[in-house]
Order: C-alpha cells, then sequence, then structure tokens
C-alpha cells in the first residue's frame, strides 16, 4: 500500500512546490507592477503588508538562490553574498539619512538611530527567534557550529571591538571608514576560501539543480538579481507604510526610526533566516544571521562618514583639502546609543566564542534587549552590564580567543 501511495504523494508534493513557485512570481510581478504604475494601496497597513508579502517572497528566492550557489562557491561566500544582499533595504534608509545629513544635519541623529536599532533588532530579536525556533522543531537545547564558523566569529569580535572606539572620540570618520571596509574586504577573502559543501536541496532548489550547468548558474544569478530587485522596489513603500501606520497610531518619530524602519529592513533577513530554521537548517540561518551582522558593523557603519562627507562635498559644505579630515559629529545621546550597541554586540560573540549558542543565553540576549527597548534611561548601565557579562565569557574560553584572532588570516 505504501509503496503504491509513495508516486502520489511524490506528485502531490511536486504540485504543492509548482504552485508555491507561482504565487511567489505572481506577488512578485505584482510588487513590481505596483511600484512602477502607482497602482498603491491608500490604506497605509493594507500597503505595509502587500509589500511585506513581497519581501517574504523574495527572502524565498534568496534562500534558494543561496543553497544553488553552494553547489559552485563554497557555502560561506554563498551565504555572505545572500547576507549583503538580504541587508539592502538597510544600506538604502541609511545612506539616505546619511546623505541628507549633508544638507541637514539633524539627520545625523536619525542615520545613527536607525543603524543602531537595526543592530540590536539584529542580535536581540534575530539570533534569540532563531535559536526559540530550532528548540521548537528539534527540543535541542543547544546549537553548535563547525570550526570554519570561527572565520566569521573572529571578524565579528574585531569589529566589536573597534566599534568601542567610536563612542569613545565622538565621532564617525572616514579613518573609521577604511578600517572598517578593510574589515570587510578581509572577511570576503576569508570566506571565499572555505570548504565546498554538497547543499541537501529540496523543492524549487532541487529541480534547478538538475539543469545543465550552465543553465543552473544562469538560474540561481537570476534568482539573487530578481530578489534583489524586488527588495530594493519594495522596501521604500513597505517601510514608509509602516511609519505612516506609527505616526497615525502618535508614536515618537526618534523611536519610528531607531525601531520601525530598522524592523521593516531587517525584514529579509530575518525571514531568509527563519525559514532555514524552519527548513531544519538552523546553523545556515543562523550563519546568515551572524554575516548580516558582520556586513552591517562593518560595510554599513563605515559607509555612513563616507556617504556624508560626499554629500558635503556635493553640497559646497566641504572642500576637497578638507574632505579627509571631515567627520560626523555625535551628540550625547548618539554616543549612548552607540556604546550600547557595540556592547551588545561583544557580548553576543562572546557566548559564540565556543562554537555554540545555548536557549538560556538566546534568552539572556532577548531579556536584556526587552529592559532596554522599554527602559531607555537604563541604556548607559546596561552597556557595562553587556560589557561585564562579555569580560566574565571571555575569561571562561579564553581559550578560543586566539584561535579566533587567527581565524582572520588562516
Amino acid at each position: 500500500m505504501a509503496n503504491d501511495s509513495s508516486p502520489l504523494i511524490i506528485t502531490l508534493e511536486q504540485k504543492s512546490k509548482k504552485k508555491m513557485a507561482f504565487v511567489i512570481a505572481l506577488v512578485m510581478l505584482a510588487a513590481i507592477v505596483a511600484s512602477y504604475t502607482g497602482m498603491l494601496m491608500h490604506d497605509p497597513p493594507t500597503r505595509a503588508l502587500f509589500f511585506g508579502l513581497a519581501v517574504l517572497c523574495a527572502a524565498f528566492m534568496l534562500s534558494w538562490a543561496a543553497e544553488l550557489a553552494q553547489i559552485d562557491i563554497p557555502k560561506g561566500l554563498a551565504i555572505a553574498l545572500l547576507a549583503l544582499i538580504a541587508v539592502m533595504p538597510e544600506y538604502a534608509i541609511d545612506g539616505y539619512f546619511a546623505w541628507t545629513a549633508g544638507t541637514d544635519p539633524s539627520y545625523i541623529a536619525y542615520a545613527t538611530a536607525n543603524m543602531t536599532g537595526a543592530n540590536r533588532l539584529l542580535i536581540g530579536v534575530g539570533w534569540a527567534l532563531l535559536v526559540l525556533i530550532f528548540w521548537l522543531k528539534t527540543r535541542k537545547h543547544t546549537l553548535e557550529f563547525e570550526h570554519s564558523n570561527r572565520v566569521e566569529i573572529g571578524f565579528l569580535l574585531t569589529a566589536s571591538l573597534y566599534s568601542l572606539i567610536i563612542p569613545l572620540k565622538g565621532t564617525l570618520s572616514l579613518m573609521d571608514t577604511a578600517i572598517l571596509f578593510l574589515l570587510f574586504v578581509m572577511y570576503m577573502v576569508r570566506v571565499s576560501k572555505t570548504h565546498m559543501e554538497e547543499p541537501h536541496l529540496v523543492g524549487p532548489p532541487k529541480l534547478v539543480a538538475s539543469f545543465a550547468q550552465n543553465k543552473r548558474r544562469m538560474m540561481t544569478i537570476l534568482f539573487f538579481l530578481l530578489a534583489a530587485f524586488i527588495i530594493l522596489v519594495s522596501t521604500e513603500p513597505f517601510a514608509e507604510s509602516l511609519l505612516e501606520t506609527g505616526e497615525h497610531a502618535g508614536i515618537d518619530e526618534f523611536l519610528l526610526i531607531q525601531w520601525l524602519a530598522p524592523l521593516a529592513s531587517e525584514a529579509p533577513e530575518f525571514i531568509i533566516a527563519f525559514i532555514f530554521a524552519f527548513r531544519l537548517l538552523p546553523k545556515i540561518g543562523f550563519e546568515t544571521l551572524l554575516s548580516s551582522k558582520i556586513n552591517q558593523w562593518t560595510l554599513l557603519v563605515g559607509a555612513l562618514p563616507l556617504i556624508y562627507a560626499v554629500s558635503l562635498l556635493t553640497a559646497g559644505s566641504l572642500s576637497g583639502a578638507q574632505f579627509a579630515g571631515s567627520a560626523m559629529i555625535l551628540d550625547h545621546r548618539q554616543v549612548q546609543e552607540l556604546l550600547l550597541t557595540a556592547a551588545q554586540s561583544l557580548f553576543a560573540v562572546s557566548i559564540l566564542l565556543n562554537l555554540r549558542i545555548t536557549f538560556k543565553g538566546a534568552i539572556v540576549l532577548f531579556g536584556l534587549f526587552v529592559i532596554q527597548f522599554l527602559h531607555p534611561e537604563l541604556h548607559y548601565p546596561l552597556s557595562f552590564v553587556y560589557l561585564f557579562l562579555a569580560m566574565l565569557f571571555f575569561i571562561r574560553d579564553r581559550k578560543h580567543l586566539k584561535p579566533a584572532f587567527r581565524s582572520l588570516i588562516k
């Protein structure tokens, strides 16, 4: 009986996957049409839901592309590229704030608010929820990583240590740009040298993997490009609709920029990671979030003073001779936000130093995030709590520090 029914089951599964692919393609096409024809819903919540669904579909396509890419390039590089594309909405939003700050200095606060909110959401909510999904699916309390993941841990550790300097000096300068960009380039070079793995493919990726090599590679590139395009055209209306919804609800503008806008821009990477976790591929999901954090804490942070300086130069507020010495001056609140974000990042990497994250560790990350979200007046004390906890974990796992730093170069 089982044997007789198995072809039927396989046929039904194939039809289900085809329907899923069709629905995804239809939603993405509708998003493109809506963006370029102005056929947008007038109700902000409805508009946010529609474009949020488009981002979700793009995230599915990105996950397919990342899996297929592992056939031809190292897994670490495939995940790094996936993370880079997934954080594009965040780059677009923060880049806009940094550029506008060249003519309106008040936007410096918005740029740092959006960047710090995005980074803290990624760790405090993203990491914690992924571990929760892993526990719900497997009932295992510990998610363990490979020795090859020391590369990500080593680079995040280095970037987090350096980021502590920024609030101490009170500026984001082109020197920060140079150092953080160098770290990002080194990271991409290192992950390109990691080992190849045969991915476990299901659904549309499995079908595409059966194509001839050239056709398969073209489809993989098409998936990446199409998903990236959908994210770009959907993020602005998605974010603006969320902001409008929040404004109608009477939420403070600074909080909207720090939390609601990043929630929209972080959606692709969250969705991609959670898709992997629900498919019992939690390591790939967590590696995606980890790579996204490295992207944001090097390339994104480093890009802000560069965009700001170019904007000043374009506006005529800065001469060519002054360009190299330009910097974004941070006020007291921005310094406080950056210190808290850097401290959270250092604590997060300290609990990964032994190549594992536990359910308890995820609860602590989430619990501290909730406290700092609900009690902004405790940001300075919480920064030192994060730093103290990080020091304890570094002392406990000090034997892992040298391999982590060594992973930067070999």
